[in-house]
């Protein structure tokens, strides 16, 4: 991991480096549509495209599949849920959830908007 981040403000340090979370639907991509791709907000690594997002209705932005070795999937400390991190920062981004048949891919990636930042094609 690399020592060089993004300066992050306190709110973004508490969901990327404590492991927070924010409210639901308040985040800025909660409903969001556009064409690019999501970056890790505290190292620029990218993480997700905007043709994998979709609305679960669950109040953070959802993805149901990830760059290609981009996301890390760790056991949650709770011991019930998956947690998911940036593979090149270790920064928190969400929990990822299986088997809820929201898409074809059945997968739903639940993410803080302040873990990422999106970059338009």
């Amino acid at each position: 991991m690399s020592d060089k981040f993004n300066i992050l403000t306190p709110e973004e340090e508490y969901v990327i480096v404590h492991k927070g979370t924010e409210r639901p639907f308040t985040g800025e991509y909660d409903k969001f549509n556009k064409s690019g791709k999501f970056v890790c907000r505290r190292c620029n690594a990218a993480l997700y495209e905007s043709n994998s997002k979709f609305d679960s209705g669950c109040g953070w932005p959802s993805f149901d599949d990830e760059i290609n070795e981009a996301v890390l999937h760790v056991p949650d400390k709770d011991g019930r849920r998956t947690e998911i991190v940036c593979k090149s920062c270790g920064g928190h981004l969400g929990h990822v959830f299986k088997g809820e048949h929201l898409t074809s891919k059945n997968t739903r990636h639940c993410v803080n908007s302040l873990s990422i930042r999106f970059i338009p094609d």
